[in-house]
């Protein structure tokens, strides 16, 4: 069997265990990093900006391995210290916003995060351990009320360069392929990973924009295309709704 073939078979094998969902807990350390006003913050290597500082209450999270170029950005994990005396039973659900190294830890949360994983009235006898053995696992973002959505980055330059970031994805889901649709060619063009989970492109369809995304999920790998794309008078800094969800 020749080499290429071994690899393809590798791929087919491993791919679908990547997306999967984690059931079980993995040990780890965890850590906190300084915040005014306890929540996260909108420079985060993910690119959410003000959205990364506020999601799901504040409680986020700065991770290394996890980070995986910016497709771990906008994963969700439950995340529980395991000091019995202080620690709470269900620990705290995060959302991954940031890039973050710390002394053999694979989360840097933000004040708010790591004052859930305490038991009640208990968070200030936690904060002066500074790192706290923890074990955490994958889990379904929720996001009640809300559309997957897209947001277009601020940097952008209408009609000249549309950079964007997928916001409120539910599921185990991560964002692996954003395209957009040339009607002058008919064809799918790929947007670039600028960085976390920002997506660019220079000179961007005029009109209307199509745009599908792939997905690795529970389910495997998939390409979803949404009911709403972005309009031809796009603007950054603002949200649009796909008119779907992710499950």
């Amino acid at each position: 069997m020749g080499f290429a073939l071994v690899y393809l078979l590798c791929v087919m094998v491993l791919l679908p265990a990547l997306c999967t969902s984690q059931d079980t807990f993995t040990r780890s350390r965890a850590t906190y990093y300084g915040s005014p006003d306890c929540y996260g913050t909108p420079s985060g290597a993910c690119g959410f900006g003000e959205f990364g500082r506020a999601i799901y209450a504040g409680n986020v999270a700065g991770v290394a391995g996890l980070y995986r170029n910016g497709t771990g950005c906008g994963g969700c994990y439950q995340v529980r210290c395991t000091k019995p005396k202080y620690c709470g039973d269900e620990g705290v659900s995060i959302v991954v916003t940031d890039y973050g190294e710390g002394d053999k830890t694979d989360f840097i949360l933000s004040p708010r995060a790591f004052a859930r994983l305490a038991r009640p009235n208990l968070a200030s006898e936690l904060f002066p351990y500074g790192v706290v053995d923890v074990e955490y696992r994958r889990i379904s973002c929720t996001y009640s009320g809300y559309n997957l959505m897209f947001k277009v980055h601020e940097n952008s330059k209408f009609p000249h360069y549309l950079a964007l970031f997928v916001i409120y994805a539910a599921g185990q889901n991560d964002i692996t392929a954003v395209e957009l649709w040339r009607e002058d060619c008919q064809q799918w063009r790929a947007m670039r990973r600028a960085y976390g989970a920002v997506w660019d492109m220079a000179s961007p369809p005029s009109g209307s924009i199509k745009l599908r995304f792939q997905v690795c999920g529970s389910a495997g790998t998939k390409w979803v295309q949404p009911t709403n794309g972005l309009p031809s008078d796009w603007k950054g800094g603002v949200a649009y709704d796909s008119g779907i969800q992710l499950t």
